[in-house]
């Protein structure tokens, strides 16, 4: 039977032990950080390239051009003509049109209603049955009357009409395509593709009369343009941060500017170098985009059902006219025509540095994953110390005791009751506290989703000045109503640690930015300790925790981006009673209790800490 040596059981009583964790917890957010900021090396990401063979980009002849130049130019002065009148009229032209070409026809009407205001509007849609096909699979093409900056798509309204009539007279199809016009970018595409999977709501979107089979790719066409264009922009990012198949996103690239010599950008870098700069700055807008999870234009709304989809918009003064985006969407069409399954085989999680690198989940996820374990790493630190005796002088007088015989597994060990001595941990006051925490944030949740539009900024301004209060309010109320022993408050940080970390970490492999940025505004909850000796120093810290708050950092946020909290505001009520948008449930139910329980515990009682550790 092996002894143990008593000094191995010394090691838990050991304070050294417990100073450990806080250098842990830095060093992990460090190295999550540092980690991050390495990624746009040569070394750590890769060049992308098509995985799924079949898609073959840039391999076929387009053929679109010449005469169907003068057709869009026709139906293009249609369009203008009919700009300034009501809904109805436009619809009627572009059901004519399309029936005119020999497809179906039918039109879907919606209404939303988000923060008091109606969103509205009627959808019209064509089906353009496959020759070679069986009407199981279809591919939609997109073009919305106004784009998300309330610009006339005139010239993309004016090219998906023209490539409905050019696609009609092809045989060689075997895919439906499904050709879409939206009165806008946001809840019109919604609307059909929720009433297309039959997820709508029948009181507030009607159904769909004509549909097709299961939708293997979608592509949105934004040329508000009058003139002709330099550049391609590509917008890839979906709600809630999801991401359309990486070979999607390449293929495109492949065929605008492989095949066509069409320049393509991304995240609104117009001028990328491709160095370390620029590709960072590329990344960081993009987490940005994935961390908020709002949509960036009609094909955000395809994503939650899993359909791969892109916006192309034309930017810039150059020498590409019409027909070299409508070269390029044939092209793209005809790649999509030759998948033989859904989208599978490239990356859905993905980080994208310029249009030819990126770096995959396996890169970039351990950085996200080391910010969210330097909670758990201090949530433990705290358990054990809630654990140890509360003075020394209970360990003074069990060191002259009878020594104990400790055996486990075979092994022994002499030590004296000290070394193995237990606290019995009260834990109903820090579980109720935290889950009390965790359920307020249902209150603002609540208050900011519906809200009524004129009363959004006094809602926000008053929810702002209740935040600092309340932070206040709640360790006056926990000192003189609950009188919390030492014990009890770290295990109530302990345990708002340990669910702030745990949330984290399985938010990290569904949005990997979001998890990043909530983690890293969270993590100085992490080093925050109390200051009983001086209260004017813990005053000063507890006004630092509050720019760090859900409230501040949207006014902070919104000040740099020179966007107003009420607009920050009305977006995510409507993503929420819209796009199905659940980034406001992190912010409200995660980040803010975290954040309101470690301003609570920054200003406990000096009598608290009386007793020495």
């Amino acid at each position: 039977m092996a002894i143990i040596s008593p000094s191995f059981l010394a090691l838990r009583r050991d304070p050294r032990i417990l100073k450990l964790p806080p250098y842990l917890s830095a060093i992990c957010v460090a190295v999550g950080v540092v980690w991050l900021l390495l990624l746009p090396l040569n070394d750590y990401c890769r060049q992308t390239y098509i995985s799924e063979n079949a898609l073959l980009p840039g391999q076929v002849h387009t053929y679109f051009g010449g005469s169907e130049h003068n057709v869009l130019r026709a139906y293009r002065h249609e369009i203008n003509a009919v700009a300034d009148k009501p809904p109805e009229e436009l619809n009627d032209l572009v059901e004519t049109i399309l029936r005119s070409v020999g497809l179906k026809v039918a039109r879907q009407k919606y209404l939303y209603t988000s923060s008091g205001k109606s969103h509205g509007g009627e959808n019209v849609y064509g089906i353009l049955h496959a020759p070679r096909g069986d009407a199981t699979e279809a591919i939609v093409l997109v073009a919305a009357w106004r784009n998300m900056d309330e610009q006339l798509n005139q010239n993309g309204l004016a090219l998906v009409l023209t490539l409905a009539r050019y696609f009609k007279r092809w045989s060689l199809w075997s895919k439906d395509i499904i050709f879409l016009i939206t009165p806008d970018s946001v809840a019109g595409p919604q609307a059909w593709v929720d009433a297309y999977h039959d997820a709508h709501a029948i009181s507030s979107i009607g159904s769909l009369p004509l549909k097709s089979g299961a939708l293997q790719g979608a592509l949105v066409v934004d040329f508000p343009l009058d003139h002709n264009f330099e550049s391609l922009h590509i917008s890839y990012d979906g709600v809630n941060g999801q991401l359309p198949n990486l070979d999607l996103f390449n293929t495109a690239v492949a065929i605008a500017s492989g095949q066509l010599g069409i320049p393509t950008k991304l995240q609104e870098m117009w001028d990328h170098s491709d160095d370390y700069r620029a590709r960072l700055r590329t990344m960081l807008r993009g987490m940005v985009n994935q961390g908020l999870g709002r949509g960036t234009g009609p094909h955000s709304g395809f994503m939650p059902y899993h359909v791969d989809a892109i916006t192309l918009t034309t930017i810039g003064n150059g020498w590409q006219d019409e027909m070299a985006m409508g070269r390029v969407i044939e092209s793209i069409f005809r790649s999509l025509n030759n998948l033989l399954e859904h989208f599978h085989q490239s990356f859905f999680f993905y980080l994208l540095m310029s249009t030819q690198r990126f770096v995959s989940i396996g890169t970039y996820l351990p950085s996200a994953m080391l910010v969210a374990v330097n909670f758990t790493i201090m949530a433990i630190a705290l358990w054990i110390q809630s654990g140890r005796p509360l003075q020394k002088q209970d360990v003074q007088k069990d060191s002259d005791a009878k020594p104990i015989v400790v055996e486990h597994k075979g092994q022994v060990a002499v030590a004296p009751p000290a070394l193995t001595a237990t606290v019995e941990r009260h834990m109903a006051l820090p579980l109720s506290f935290v889950a009390v925490a965790h359920f307020l944030g249902f209150v603002p949740l609540y208050l900011f989703n519906h809200a009524p539009a004129q009363a959004m900024i006094s809602t926000f301004v008053t929810f702002s000045t209740a935040n600092v209060a309340i932070s206040y309010l709640g360790a006056y109320s926990l000192r003189h109503f609950a009188a919390p022993s030492r014990q009890q408050l770290l295990l109530i940080k302990c345990f708002s640690l340990l669910l702030l970390g745990m949330f984290l970490s399985a938010l990290a492999t569904v949005n990997f930015s979001l998890a990043f940025l909530v983690g890293l505004l969270c993590s100085p909850l992490t080093f925050v300790q109390p200051i009983p000796s001086n209260p004017k120093l813990a005053f000063v810290l507890s006004l630092v925790l509050q720019l760090i708050s859900p409230p501040a950092v949207i006014f902070i946020s919104g000040f740099y981006l020179g966007i107003s909290p009420k607009a920050i505001l009305l977006e995510a009520a409507f993503g929420w009673d819209v796009w199905g948008l659940w980034t406001q449930v992190v912010v409200w139910c995660v980040w803010w209790p975290a954040w309101l329980t470690g301003t609570i515990l920054l200003t406990p009682p000096k009598e608290m800490f009386k007793e020495e550790i």
